[in-house]
């Protein structure tokens, strides 16, 4: 299992929700991607991608103006 970071801080709907499904399709099953933004719009809309594209949010945590989602990578 490998673990991978994006920066997807200061851009906005829907790039980071597309620089996050390139960054997966370049992963294994299983591995970790935590996706830092700061458009408030990923935490309904990468979540949304997830569930339609068989992956799982692992967990959403908000760091003053950062939101780092943290998805394991499905089939």
């Amino acid at each position: 299992m490998n673990r991978e970071t994006l920066d997807a801080r200061r851009i906005l709907c829907p790039l980071p929700v597309i620089r996050t499904q390139d960054k997966v399709a370049a992963m294994q099953v299983g591995d970790i991607l935590e996706v830092t933004a700061t458009d408030p719009g990923v935490k309904i809309d990468i979540p949304t991608w997830c569930r339609i594209n068989g992956h799982r949010v692992v967990q959403i945590d908000e760091h003053d103006d950062e939101i780092v989602v943290t998805i394991e990578v499905g089939s």
